[in-house]
């Protein structure tokens, strides 16, 4: 790779990153709750555990909630979710930022704890399916932070760490890149907070969807 061609492989969360949702996960989230009369998360929690599996979520929102109510919660979550579904829109810039860096010959790749289903789902919706290359899910393996999502994607699209770099908004997306060895960018503008995401050391952490989109043009 030349200095001007930085990264081979450009790797997307999707909530809160590429689609303004985390405030609507939020209130589908407290609705959720609301419904089984179970406590209602605060607006911090509940952004915290965007990007988690359903297990590591349930455990740090609802600590005292039996395991075998999770599925309840997450049917409750989904109902609300997609009822109001048509609130969620893309960030300014997003779908000229992809098709720059796919005209570019960037390999380009979804990384999201949403599940295939809602993934393919909000592809479809958003007409952003065809500037990916591969795409992996939260129930197709291990949840973030563990690896597994960036593990399966450069191997599935051959191309070295070295020459991959993760987006995302959440420090569980920064820790996954981490714990791959991958470069992480963190987006400010999603979940999780500047100061929370700058502790976990990105190569730089981008404060609006134009200034993510300028990086990635002069970087990768």
């Amino acid at each position: 790779m030349t200095a001007a061609q930085r990264y081979e492989l450009v790797v997307f969360d999707w909530d809160g990153t590429l689609v303004d949702s985390a405030a609507h996960i939020v209130d589908s989230i407290q609705r959720a709750a609301r419904d089984i009369d179970i406590p209602e998360p605060s607006e911090a929690d509940a952004r915290h555990i965007i990007g988690l599996g359903l297990t590591d979520a349930m455990e740090y929102l609802f600590p005292q909630l039996a395991a075998d109510m999770y599925p309840r919660v997450a049917e409750q979550y989904r109902h609300h979710y997609l009822l109001g579904e048509h609130v969620v829109k893309l960030f300014e810039g997003v779908e000229a930022g992809l098709a720059r860096l796919h005209a570019s010959g960037r390999l380009l790749a979804v990384a999201t704890g949403k599940s295939r289903r809602g993934l393919d789902r909000a592809l479809e919706e958003t007409g952003l399916g065809r500037f990916f290359h591969a795409t992996r899910c939260g129930d197709e393996g291990f949840p973030k932070p563990h690896p597994d999502m960036l593990d399966f994607l450069v191997d599935e699209l051959m191309v070295e760490r070295s020459a991959a770099v993760m987006v995302g908004d959440t420090t569980h997306d920064l820790e996954m890149a981490r714990a791959a060895s991958v470069d992480a960018v963190a987006v400010a503008y999603g979940a999780h907070d500047p100061q929370t995401l700058r502790a976990a050391q990105p190569r730089v952490c981008v404060d609006s969807p134009a200034a993510l989109w300028r990086w990635l043009d002069e970087n990768a």
